[in-house]
This record gives C-alpha cells, structure tokens and sequence, in this order.
C-alpha cells in the first residue's frame, strides 16, 4: 500500500525529478514512481556520458511545436541561469564545449546525484519499479491501482516522456494518459535522429564510416551550420541530428560541403593560380585525403584544374556547395534523442501545465509537443517545464 499523497508524478526522468523537489519545497507530499529501476535513466546516456545539462543561449526559437509560442512563458520564469545556478550551488564542475553547450566536466551522474538529492531534502518519495495500472478521476483528484498498490492524490503529473530509445524504458504510456482524458495527441516521430542511405550513396557513406565533415545542411527552409559524420549505414553528426527534426519521409536535404566559400570562384581562382594541381589533391586540402578521393571517384573524373572547361567547374562548385539526397529514412526511436510531436498544447495552461479538459492532471517534458534543438534545449525545456508545473501542483 502506498501513502496518501498531494501530488503523484509519474516519471522520474529530468523534468519529473524537477517538478517534484519543486513541489515537495512548497510543502506538498509528493510521490514519484518510475517503472525502471533507476531514475534518470536518459541523463545518465547524455551527451557521450556528460550530460549536455542547458545551453547559454536559450530561446524560444530553439523549439519546436504546433504552437511556438506555448514554451515562452515556462521557459522565462526558468531560465538557464536558474539551472546553471543550482549547479553551482552543488559545486559541479562544468564546461562550454561550443555554441552556448554547457557539460559535466566530469561525469552525468553529477546532474542525476543533484536532482536526487535535491528531492531527497524535500522529502519527496521515490519508488522505482512500480507500474501503473489503471488511473480514474475521483471527487477528489486521482485514483492509481499500481503494482505496489492504490495511491489517491490530488494532483497527477505525467513526466513519462516519449518513444524514444525504447531501451531506456521509453513508452508511449504518457500518451495513453492524454488520449483517456480527452486530449489530442500530435502524431509522433523520432527526431534528432540519424538518416538511412540505401541508393548507391550507401557504398560511398559505407567507405567514409567515420569521418567526419563540417557542413552546412538544409532541409525545409531550415539550415544547420556543424559537422557531419559517415556512417555504415548513412548520414549522423550534430548537421544531421538537428535537420532531421524538419525533415519528412520523401523530402531533399541539401548539404554544402564548402560552407565558407564561394565554391565556383574559389575553383576559378584556383585554376588560375595553380592550373596543374589535380582536382582531388585540391579536394584534399579541404577535407580528409579519402573523402577528396571518393568525391572525385563518384562524382567527378580528377584531372588538373587546367583541363576543365568553365562549365565543368562550375558543374563541380555546383556538387560541392549544394550536394542533394534523399534519406531512405531514419534510424527511428531505437537511436533517436527525441520524440516530435506528442500532447497537444492546445488544452494545457502555458503557464501552470495543467490540463483544462481534466482539473488537476498536468503534462510536462517530452510527452508534450515541444521538441528542442541539440545543444541542451530538450533538458531546459524538462527543467524549465518542471518547474513551472511544480509550482502550482
């Protein structure tokens, strides 16, 4: 049998574990039950080991949803000086690695001993291994038949997360929740998320595996300014990751592997300096010598710059700075970092994530449809979104 409480949280994942020591230091009994058995289970995988825990410059822009505005408001009353703070109040050593990311320098479970702890000293309770098995509106609040017994409370948060990386113990539970209350769910896929080549490009990306390719990757009238990473079976790294958020089976990413140069004059300006110098030697003093050379085995025949016409050239500059393809797909949930779509924003107070079709049930995190950037967004989005709901559960 479980204790009465105030407020059950189910999920104590990032932003789950945020609503609860912030509801629990307003006074509140708080429960948080989890079906792994261990909390933070995504923090722990993040960012290689390090937890890549906020980013410097969060913005509205940085997420994406149905309705963009919905994440202003939590995302200003929490802000990534608020997390950074308590980091520093726990005395976590941290870095910017680049572009506003802030990481561990030591390990992720700096960030998961820090939200424990902080849960700890307010007294909520943890209970791990505990599933759900029903859940029923009562005069009062909830009802929830759990493995480890009924619980009633007044205020029910749903923290499950998405559907991705199913290993991890994602379901689609949180959205189950939604759909018997009577709200919308957004249809759901996996972003951030590696794209699959299965055309003739498969062999090339096959021979690259591993290297890697600062590129500038657009999709959709979006773009992204970061590396590209080969692999055995497509197309990764942080350019990859961040378009894949826009991109839809059947659309064309287009990839300028020269993203700061004019390529159709600087190969003009390199046939006239240097008109002996063969294509894929030129070729390897931008990028490694064995993408030079694949480049110019698939794509171009490598012969001295003087050789080509101003219409090859050109033909060239063209395959460099605006290389098309079009992804087979994705490498789906299995490796995603996060789920599109989920919870519609329409029926949830922006600025209390309470549910307006059920009073006292609440949404935040991932279940909703509010998806980050890479960088550290999604864990601002948990951290800002938890602790908006934590104040008014």
């Amino acid at each position: 049998m479980l204790p009465s409480s105030d407020v059950v949280i189910l999920g104590a994942g990032a932003a789950g574990l945020m609503c609860a020591f912030t509801a629990a230091q307003r006074g509140r009994r708080v429960l948080l039950l989890d079906h792994a058995n261990k909390a933070g289970k995504k923090i722990l995988m993040s960012g290689g080991g390090r937890c890549n825990f906020t980013n410097l410059y969060t913005e509205p822009a940085n997420f994406l949803s149905r309705n963009p505005h919905f994440c202003k408001s939590a995302l200003a009353r929490f802000t990534q000086w608020d997390f950074i703070g308590l980091v520093a109040k726990h005395g976590i050593p941290y870095h910017e690695k680049k572009l506003g990311q802030l990481f561990c320098d030591h390990k992720s479970s700096d960030i998961l001993e820090m939200l424990l702890k902080e849960c700890a000293e307010a007294g909520v309770d943890l209970r791990l291994n505990t599933s759900i098995e029903r859940i029923e509106k009562t005069d009062g609040g909830y009802r929830l038949d759990t493995s480890a017994g009924p619980v009633d409370c007044q205020s029910l948060v749903i923290a499950t997360g998405g559907l991705s990386i199913p290993t991890l113990g994602a379901t689609g539970f949180g959205y189950q929740v939604a759909r018997q209350f009577g709200h919308d769910v957004l249809p759901t896929r996996a972003g951030l998320v590696p794209f699959t080549i299965t055309d003739q490009l498969k062999a090339m990306c096959s021979e690259l595996s591993g290297t890697s390719v600062d590129c500038r990757v657009s999709c959709n009238g979006q773009s992204f300014r970061e590396n590209i990473l080969f692999t055995h079976r497509g197309l990764s790294g942080p350019a990859i990751l961040q378009i894949s958020s826009y991109w839809q089976p059947g659309d064309e990413v287009e990839i300028d592997l020269l993203p700061d140069r004019d390529a159709a004059d600087w190969l003009a300006e390199q046939q006239a300096a240097r008109p002996n110098t063969e294509l894929k030697t030129l070729l390897a003093e931008c990028f490694t010598k064995k993408l030079a050379s694949l480049l110019a085995e698939h794509w171009f025949v490598s012969k001295p710059l003087k050789q080509y016409t101003p219409a090859e050239l050109n033909a060239i500059a063209q395959r460099l700075s605006a290389w098309t393809l079009v992804p087979a797909g994705t490498e789906g949930y299995r490796t995603a970092e996060v789920t599109l779509g989920g919870v519609s924003t329409d029926e949830v107070s922006s600025k209390t994530f309470e549910s307006q079709r059920s009073p006292g049930l609440y949404f935040i995190g991932e279940v909703l449809d509010v998806t980050g950037h890479l960088g550290g967004f999604n864990f601002q989005w948990a951290w800002a979104s938890g602790h908006a709901a934590g104040e008014y559960v």
